[in-house]
């Protein structure tokens, strides 16, 4: 009678598995071996993280996933506001009899274009009390749902959009992200070259906004 070892997975086998998943490479830069922790199931997850940002555990990665969606959602405001500032501000200011927030060259108000000092100090109170109350409101999100908590979600979602099966949750939270990061490439772009040519975006490229408005 042989032995059942024969029908047991050689220390070899395992190794070379355990090796070729190791080498397996990132489907965005197929040239690196793809991160450990970047295994394809967050939504929008393609192994790219050539710095190794994602952290050295699954809690860094799921918070550096918030952090993601919280800046992917701001800039997603903001590359809809920074224009529409631009083409804007200066018509509902001058109806309203107040001073245009712009600045000198009609360039949305920001670190490297200066200006940030027309904002009223009303503002930036607002801002930092809806901040306040998105993050408390994430909390207790967090607390409340447990190990059935999904990165970035806080509670709001007044249209009912978010879809309730599996497939769908993982579609839309794959859009979301997606959008995100195009947003803050775009925001990274407006600032970048309003900082380089001196003048609006919406000046220097016109075809994007002017021509629909």
């Amino acid at each position: 009678i042989g032995s059942t070892a024969a029908f047991a997975p050689s220390s070899s086998t395992t190794a070379t598995t355990a090796l070729n998943a190791e080498k397996e490479m990132s489907k965005s830069l197929p040239f690196l071996p793809r991160p450990k922790l970047l295994d394809g199931t967050l939504p929008g997850d393609v192994g790219f993280d050539p710095f190794n940002l994602s952290g050295a555990d699954k809690a860094t990665l799921l918070n550096m996933r918030e952090a993601e969606l919280k800046h992917g959602r701001l800039a997603m405001l903001a590359a809809v506001g920074w224009p529409l500032a631009e083409l804007f501000d200066g018509k509902i200011a001058g109806a309203l009899g107040l001073q245009p927030a712009l600045t000198s060259t009609g360039a949305s108000p920001s670190l490297l274009n200066g200006g940030l000092d027309k904002i009223e100090p009303d503002y930036w109170v607002i801002v930092a009390s809806i901040a306040g109350l998105a993050e408390l409101s994430s909390k207790e999100t967090k607390e409340e749902k447990g190990k059935q908590y999904i990165a970035g979600d806080c509670g709001f979602d007044p249209l009912g959009l978010f879809p309730q099966d599996k497939e769908g949750m993982v579609a839309m939270q794959t859009k979301e992200i997606k959008h995100s990061r195009i947003a803050m490439m775009a925001v990274l772009g407006y600032a970048a070259q309003e900082a380089l040519y001196r003048s609006p975006v919406t000046d220097e490229t016109p075809f994007f906004f002017k021509s629909i408005l």
